[in-house]
């Protein structure tokens, strides 16, 4: 009855009855003598040190998107331009606050100055946006916005509709 049952077996079934001590054939393409090819990992290892640098880098691209987000909003008080000014202070503070999850990847001999070059130009970014603040005249500069017995700064200039008016 067995030979009955061999001849009926298809030459892909596998019999788990079988005591795991029984050699089985390695599946096709399989070379057990083959071994990792030490190229691949050097280009692994190149290529995770590209892409951290990549994001260390990433604040630094941002300013020159800024800079132009800061010309295109002008320095007048309305909506849009104090939605890109408080854009433009919060991300970069969102992002330093989580340095520690976006720099898993940098690790190793260049970590430390990734992470420098991470958290500095992400200061740079929140120091464009406390320059936009200032141009616009958010900040308390003069010692009029904190003295009440102290004169407020005279305009030079006035300008309406593009014309000077002195």
């Amino acid at each position: 009855m067995s030979a009955k049952q061999n001849s009926k077996k298809s030459k892909w079934a596998l019999d788990f009855n079988v005591s795991k001590n029984a050699d089985m054939p390695s599946p096709p393409g399989y070379n057990p003598t083959a071994l990792v090819n030490q190229t691949e990992v050097v280009r692994d290892q190149r290529l995770v040190i590209k892409k951290s640098w990549d994001l260390a880098l990433g604040p630094l691209k941002q300013i020159p998107m800024n800079l132009f987000i800061m010309y295109m909003s002008g320095n007048s008080i309305s909506i849009f331009p104090i939605m890109m000014v408080g854009m433009m202070l919060i991300r970069p503070i969102k992002a330093m606050f989580t340095t520690q999850v976006t720099s898993k990847m940098a690790e190793g001999a260049q970590g430390t100055g990734q992470r420098i070059i991470y958290i500095l130009g992400n200061l740079a970014n929140v120091a464009l946006a406390l320059y936009k603040c200032h141009s616009m005249g958010l900040l308390p500069t003069h010692a009029s916005d904190w003295l009440a017995f102290v004169q407020p700064q005279t305009r030079l200039e006035y300008y309406g509709g593009g014309v000077s008016f002195i």
